[in-house]
């Protein structure tokens, strides 16, 4: 049987006003306090009750622990090997200055310095001679 979620406040509200109905009726109808309740009235005094027990079940339902959704445990998954290390790599050999290669301020400043030098000795053999 599927739970049900609507409320019944409504349906003791409903029936509680035909109850009401039925019993200024009744007292208007027959004259007198010791008049016994008609079926009617009867009925709707029984409807009444069952309706506040259902109400009073359901409250106490309602106050039940819910069951709760069940845990996913994960599957382990076994452990990867290891990779293997990498062989070493040889060292590069020293880099040659090519042809339209960037030469660095040292060697700039080096070779000026030569240079320098050169032109120095340069000049006094040609002054010997």
């Amino acid at each position: 049987m599927p739970i049900r979620t609507a409320s019944l406040a409504r349906q003791l509200q409903k029936n509680g006003a035909r109850l009401h109905l039925a019993m200024i009726s009744h007292a208007r109808s027959s004259p007198g306090a010791d008049a016994k309740t008609s079926e009617p009235v009867r009925a709707l005094i029984d409807e009444r009750r069952a309706l506040k027990e259902d109400q009073a079940k359901r409250k106490a339902q309602a106050l039940l622990p819910k069951p709760k959704a069940v845990k996913l445990v994960k599957e382990v998954k076994p452990a990867k090997a290891p990779k293997a290390p990498k062989a070493a790599k040889e060292p590069k050999p020293a880099k040659k200055v090519a042809k339209g290669a960037k030469v660095s301020r040292a060697d700039k400043t080096a070779k000026k310095a030569e240079n320098v030098e050169a032109a120095k000795k340069a000049d006094r053999k040609s002054a010997k001679t």
